[in-house]
């Protein structure tokens, strides 16, 4: 994999070890075409590099910090706005008296 952007940057200076050659460009402008292209080369590398640990972290199963700082500010609102809409009295309440079945007399069983 090293082999690419090493092969990359060798074909990208002598590209412009040519055109610096041939007069087409000046030394500034090959200095600023390099550092435009290590500038893109390395974003693309971090793109790489973040989206393989994303994947890597994932597989896992751990989340990123901005979901888990999202889910307790979530969860903090959600206390505070039950803590809003709970009753500032508590109302003492007499348990239920529990009412006593009555069944129907057995009838006693007839003697022969």
């Amino acid at each position: 994999m090293a082999k690419a952007p090493i092969s990359e940057l060798f074909s990208t200076l002598k590209s412009y070890a040519q055109k610096l050659s041939d007069g087409e460009r000046t030394p500034a402008e090959i200095a600023s075409a390099l550092n435009d292209w290590a500038h893109e080369s390395a974003e693309s590398l971090r793109a790489k590099i973040h989206e393989e640990v994303e994947t890597a972290v994932l597989k896992m199963g751990f989340v990123k910090r901005e979901e888990f700082d999202a889910l307790a500010q979530e969860v903090a609102h959600l206390k505070k706005s039950k803590a809003k809409s709970a009753p500032t009295k508590k109302i003492a309440r007499t348990p239920a008296k529990k009412s006593v079945k009555k069944s129907a007399p057995r009838k006693k069983a007839a003697k022969r």
